[in-house]
């Protein structure tokens, strides 16, 4: 009976002793611990985008971890855009995207905190300043693409969805015709919004000479920026977010 009772204390110390891998709750934080351990591997280093990283096993060694905890770790930090991995190849450090940033906005929409209207008050007042900062600072070859999106813009007019592809393209390369980074991440970070309602925007404008004015709204933004002009500019631009605001507004969006 001794021996019996013995070895069910073996038995279950053996099973209290599991591989914290085997628990979810502590697999969740050996994760994190990877995570904050390639993150400090990174900055300690001074790693620039494009840089390639140790393997998972070596981090995984590091920490005594498994592999797959390690693994998790680098599908993680692609997940949120700060590494590039790819099947038969070593991880990278990322460039920075503003896909990941979209998603959670787009998200952030479709669960009702936050509204169409809010972002677009956000970014009337971040492009207000990227138009600013686009006509002081662009190239001139930056201010010829701007010229030749609005071409193209017209002559997609009866095609609204390669209107809304110039559309996303001709806001961006204002953002980075800014010259600060963190200005290109937050106007990309609006391409899910945009296209949720661009077209909404697009069709609330009934007649051939309503959209024309939407494409002349952006010429207008254009000739500043390739002008120099920054008060004309930042005038432009507020103009046209009032007529895309407006409009929405009539279509009920809100």
């Amino acid at each position: 009976m001794g021996k019996a009772r013995e070895l069910d204390h073996e038995t279950g110390s053996s099973e209290e002793r599991q591989s914290a891998e085997e628990r979810p709750s502590a697999t969740s934080g050996l994760v994190e611990q990877v995570i904050e351990e390639v993150r400090t591997f990174i900055h300690q280093n001074h790693l620039g985008a494009g840089a390639m990283l140790p393997s998972e096993t070596t981090f995984a060694d590091r920490l005594g971890v498994s592999r797959p905890v390690a693994r998790e770790a680098y599908r993680a930090l692609a997940a949120v855009g700060i590494l590039d991995v790819g099947n038969g190849r070593r991880a990278r450090v990322a460039v920075p995207d503003a896909s990941v940033l979209s998603l959670v906005l787009d998200h952030t929409v479709h669960i009702k905190q936050l509204s169409i209207q809010q972002i677009f008050d956000v970014r009337r007042t971040l492009e207000l300043r990227t138009v600013s900062l686009a006509s002081l600072r662009r190239s001139n070859e930056e201010a010829a693409t701007l010229l030749n999106l609005v071409d193209d813009m017209r002559r997609a007019a009866a095609s609204p969805n390669d209107v809304l592809v110039v559309d996303i393209a001709f806001h961006e390369l204002i953002a980075q015709a800014s010259r600060n980074p963190l200005y290109s991440l937050l106007i990309g970070s609006f391409r899910a919004a945009t296209r949720q309602t661009f077209h909404i925007g697009w069709q609330s404008r009934r007649t051939v000479e309503s959209k024309l004015e939407s494409i002349n709204n952006h010429q207008r933004v254009a000739d500043a920026i390739a002008a120099q002009d920054t008060p004309r500019a930042e005038q432009a631009m507020s103009e046209h977010f009032d007529s895309a605001i407006n409009l929405l507004i009539r279509a009920g969006v809100v």
